[in-house]
């Protein structure tokens, strides 16, 4: 059995006090919520802090509001996220990607920010100690060579979040807070394509809340790729956000592909393709293949490379068609 290593728990009462214990402690703590990633990567001793900071109970971080489109606490549940009415009918992307993260039980622990937040993945990665250190580690944890290619300048750990993809197709803006200000960053600004260094937040700053825009008229879809029907993180994400005028012509589009490479990527040119047109099966297929064009597959991730490559227009055409004909 993987024992957790030793920690002390802080637990404040507010954010300004989350933010003074980070500066305090500064690379020896962690922020944590659900800890559904966390805590196994700590087992693992991918991450090894001395001190953990609770943002569970922080009240601020907890709210929902529904006004010009929603604001999302970051720790709002995925449970919660996926079961609130206003989200299944007005985001249903966002809804149905909750609901596909792991497994019920770790879906009421775990939190929207956390999983836009998770740690990026990969077989020579996720391991035990013991297995990592036979084979001399990694570039991301304790080595420095990427298994994945070995003359890799970067590492290759995949982005495998279900509602970061979502968040690029529904324009999301992510609120920040650190110890010196509050900043806004486009969802698709917030990630890079660095399987180290994977999010655009500096180590002081947590993720607060979520905003989306007003979406009446548009019509958002989710499908996720993954081996079993549940627990599983996905092999390929595809979320898609249309708006179609009365007479089913698109006046505008948005795809993004998860679980492609370190970082959720925006297809704008597959997008590009349905502006202006009534997409048919012939446009939905064009659109599709070429956001498939995005995809590049690495031998880090469960399922075959040729069978995952060719999945990618498979369900970003599923994702389109069903969104259009919503």
């Amino acid at each position: 059995m993987l024992r957790l290593p030793p920690f002390e728990l802080l637990q404040p009462a507010t954010l300004a006090e989350a933010l003074e214990l980070k500066k305090q402690h500064g690379e020896d703590a962690m922020y944590t919520s659900g800890g559904t990633d966390l805590y196994p990567n700590m087992k693992r001793r991918q991450f090894e802090p001395h001190f953990l900071i609770a943002l569970k109970g922080i009240e601020e971080l907890s709210r929902i509001e529904i006004k010009n489109g929603i604001r999302i606490g970051a720790g709002v549940s995925l449970d919660k996220v996926a079961n609130h009415p206003f989200i299944q009918e007005h985001y249903t992307a966002l809804s149905t990607a909750a609901g596909l993260v792991s497994s019920p039980q770790l879906r009421k622990m775990g939190t929207l920010g956390g999983n836009l937040c998770v740690d990026t993945r990969c077989t020579y990665y996720n391991q035990n100690y013991p297995w990592r250190k036979s084979l001399g580690f990694c570039m991301k944890k304790d080595g420095d060579i990427c298994w994945v290619a070995r003359s890799s300048p970067k590492c290759l750990a995949v982005s495998s979040s279900d509602c970061a993809p979502v968040m690029l197709a529904l324009e999301a803006d992510f609120i920040l807070l650190g110890n010196e200000d509050q900043r806004t960053i486009k969802a698709e600004e917030f990630y890079q394509d660095d399987g180290i260094h994977y999010l655009r937040k500096k180590p002081d700053e947590v993720l607060i809340s979520i905003s989306l825009p007003e979406k009446s008229g548009w019509n958002s879809v989710y499908k996720k790729l993954r081996r079993r029907g549940t627990i599983d993180f996905p092999v390929l994400g595809a979320a898609v956000s249309v708006r179609l005028d009365e007479d089913g012509i698109c006046q505008d589009a948005r795809l993004a592909l998860g679980a492609v490479s370190s970082a959720p990527v925006l297809a704008s040119k597959a997008s590009e393709k349905l502006l202006g047109k009534k997409p048919d099966s012939d446009l939905i297929q064009a659109a599709a293949y070429e956001a498939s064009k995005l995809a590049k597959p690495m031998d880090n991730t469960d399922m075959n490379l040729g069978y995952r490559k060719k999945m990618v227009s498979v369900f970003a055409s599923r994702a389109l068609s069903e969104a259009i004909a919503s």
